[in-house]
């Protein structure tokens, strides 16, 4: 192990009971040193256990690649949120065979569909510290895009050595900014199959109005299964192939034996995707002073425009659908970020603490010999960044679809003229099957009205910008000019629309397998854009590859000054989430008072789904429970599922557990590791605990897997996954 390695260690074990209690996001290798307050918390296993990564319960939970889910038969069952797998239901899901709507039950293996193309299911079975193998001498001795070129050089081989082993995905991921490496070892199971997911009325019970609000009553669960070859080895999609036999699943609860609590000790395993604890006060102003509120307009005005353009189209609905359910969430997201920055004194706390860390550097000679250059280059280098940020970030949002796919197209015919070891990450023959799933996709995610709607729009609010802050190659391109207004942009573009045939699949997936002669020869008018295109993207990324080059160095400096700043004051430091398992821990809680000025109690009840409904027609028709659910509530119909004290069945629960997007679908579990629910969002005012932890008002909203197996018994009548997961 490295020297940062062991300086990171060290201060994870220093004093951890200094830092709050539920705070932290904890990598497997930090859990021996926070071995006392998992016990005095609780936990009933031992700590050192949850290090093992291919035991129980680790060995159980798996990573959708953006969500968590967790394996809950020896058949290969998986758990997940319903938003996690919605968008598999909106790829099966047609106007006459509307999922979404109805949800959708597999009574036989067979009848069990294929999930959405590219879809994923990954076993961490090893992570490993590659930090001197990134950082070596080399490395070390170069700046910019030639630093930049040497890290992913040498990721390759790691990953590609890793990768030897068939059947396996390998990732490096950095930690505290560069500053550490892990590869991380997946099994990746190829047939993923969805099995169940509860109709929308229940899975999306409140819709974007209920969206990270508290109290909820949203059923968010979904099943899918893993299939493996005949030989029981990861395979691509066939009728011989048979469920997966996973090494580890997880129990569900008994609700008669181990009842959910409140103040009862939880703690939650997952991938939470990412979050910015860490970031510099510069980094934090230009965030919530410039960049997420412009970000935040231009999906409000997305949305708006999804929303009309399919106004009465359901097949443009359910085109988008996955596409919308993704916009309103980050919206409302950052939404509520920015609600809770304005007017606090998050960044007077960060600069005053970034202010300490410095005059901590300055005091010492030493200090600021090894830390000071780093110090004074980092928050330059970033500065060139939100420069680049802030003239590019629309062109986000107006490139028509059709473009982006022939520009991966166009792409990978370049990268597949050189030997796959000298080719751009993300372009090898390990990314193929992934680049292909991406295409395929497109013939149920593609709305043409809606696309060219969205790329008028925002492409007038491109021209509309300073002239020599705008990108020649896109406005020669696509024959546009500054200033431009939308109608006249909307006729050019439509002639650029009805010059491609890429919207027809066939056509489109045709071009995987064609060179970069023929991409040069097309008349097709978004591959020839594409091909044009294509200096000017060069051009780009190596400039971001020379500038991520000069940062990573610089920033990996600050971290590593951070982390022993930290360490001197016997304080502990946790890496920002990345991607990578972790776990916390915390307790069933309420809060008092709640955002609203109300008491917020620990759970909530059926009750709650009666009188927030109103049907089809109101709101959106988000509070439209099914009747069948509301029948069996109307009977009282509780089963085992029923809480005394609640006079009810238990829909969701308040936990004080520190996690962020990504966490969804993760298994909520009781001291013993059994099931307890699953976590599916946090609450409005507390989402800004991604840049500020304040334990006071974080709380993750977790749906009850009483709630789940009532639903699933009561209503939606899934028998044989009941006994498939030994609920009796």
């Amino acid at each position: 192990m490295n020297r940062h390695s062991l300086t990171l260690l060290a201060a994870a074990a220093l004093a951890v009971a200094t830092a709050h209690a539920d705070e932290g996001m904890w990598m497997p290798k930090q859990l021996p040193q926070i071995a006392k307050p998992l016990k005095a918390g609780g936990l009933a296993l031992d700590p050192a256990k949850l290090n093992d990564l291919t035991a129980f319960p680790m060995g159980a939970v798996v990573s959708l690649g953006g969500c968590t889910a967790s394996f809950v038969s020896p058949q290969g069952l998986v758990v997940t949120n319903h938003h996690c797998a919605y968008g598999s239901i909106q790829y099966n899901s047609k106007p006459d065979r509307d999922l979404l709507k109805n949800g959708f039950y597999a009574t036989t293996l067979a009848d069990e569909l294929p999930a959405a193309p590219g879809s994923r299911i990954l076993v961490t079975v090893d992570m490993k510290d590659v930090s001197t193998d990134i950082l070596n001498a080399k490395t070390l001795a170069l700046t910019g895009k030639a630093r930049t070129d040497a890290i992913e050089a040498t990721e390759k081989q790691l990953v590609a050595a890793c990768e030897a082993d068939a059947g396996h995905r390998c990732n490096v991921y950095p930690f505290f900014g560069g500053l550490q490496y892990q590869l991380i070892k997946q099994l990746e199971i190829r047939d993923v199959r969805l099995v169940h997911a509860p109709a929308t009325g229940v899975g999306l019970f409140g819709g974007d109005a209920d969206n990270w609000i508290w109290p909820r009553h949203t059923g968010d669960y979904s099943f899918y299964r893993a299939y493996v070859g005949p030989d029981g080895k990861p395979a691509d999609f066939s009728k011989d192939n048979k469920p997966y036999a996973p090494k580890h699943h997880l129990k569900v609860a008994s609700p008669k034996t181990s009842p959910l609590n409140d103040g009862d000790f939880v703690m939650v395993a997952g991938y939470p995707g990412r979050t910015n604890r860490h970031r510099l006060p510069t980094e934090v102003d230009f965030a919530f002073g410039w960049q997420q509120p412009a970000q935040t307009k231009a999906m409000g005005e997305s949305i708006a425009i999804i929303k009309a353009e399919t106004a009465g189209r359901r097949d443009g609905e359910i085109k988008m659908a996955a596409r919308m359910q993704g916009l309103q969430n980050y919206y409302k997201n950052l939404e509520g970020q920015q609600q809770s920055y304005d007017g606090s004194d998050i960044l007077a706390r960060k600069q005053a603490q970034f202010a300490k860390l410095k005059a901590w550097v300055g005091a010492d000679a030493k200090r600021q010999a090894r830390y000071g250059a780093d110090l004074a280059a980092t928050e330059s280098l970033i500065a060139e960044r939100e420069r680049i940020t802030r003239a590019e970030l629309l062109m986000n949002f107006m490139s028509p679809a059709l473009l982006n796919s022939a520009r991966q197209l166009y792409e990978i015919a370049e990268q597949r003229a050189k030997p796959d070891a000298e080719r751009k990450s993300g372009y090898q023959d390990r990314d193929l099957p992934r680049l292909k799933a991406a295409q395929q996709s497109l013939d149920r995610r593609y709305d043409e009205p809606t696309d060219k709607r969205l790329v008028a729009h925002f492409l007038a609010q491109y021209l509309a910008q300073p002239a020599d802050t705008l990108n020649a190659a896109w406005l020669n391109t696509l024959g546009l000019k500054a200033g431009q207004d939308e109608a006249s942009i909307r006729t050019q573009i439509d002639k650029l629309y009805a010059g491609s045939k890429l919207s027809d699949t066939a056509a489109r997936m045709a071009w995987l397998d064609k060179d970069v002669a023929a991409f040069k020869a097309s008349d097709d008018a978004f591959i020839k854009a594409a091909v044009a295109l294509y200096a000017d993207d060069e051009r780009r990324e190596n400039r971001d590859k020379e500038l991520a080059g000069k940062l990573q160095k610089a920033y990996a400096g600050v971290q590593q000054a951070l982390i022993d700043y930290h360490a001197s004051r016997g304080e502990a430091v946790y890496p920002d989430a990345n991607g990578t398992l972790r776990i916390s821990f915390g307790k069933v809680q309420g809060r008092t008072p709640g955002a609203d000025g109300s008491n917020w109690t620990a759970f909530t009840t059926l009750n709650g789904i009666v009188a927030k409904h109103k049907g089809p027609d109101e709101a959106g028709g988000e509070f439209n429970a099914p009747a069948e659910q509301l029948a069996a509530i109307k009977a009282r119909n509780f089963g085992d599922y029923g809480v005394k004290s609640l006079n009810s069945v238990p829909v969701n629960f308040l936990s004080t557990l520190d996690t962020t997007g990504g966490n969804s679908g993760s298994p909520v579990l009781n001291k013993k590791a059994e099931l307890v629910g699953l976590l599916f969002d946090g609450t409005l005012d507390a989402v800004i605990s991604d840049w500020d932890f304040n334990p006071k008002m974080v709380r993750s909203i977790c749906v009850d897997s009483r709630y789940m197996l009532w639903q699933m018994s009561t209503v939606d009548k899934t028998t044989r996954l009941l006994q498939e997961m030994g609920v009796k």
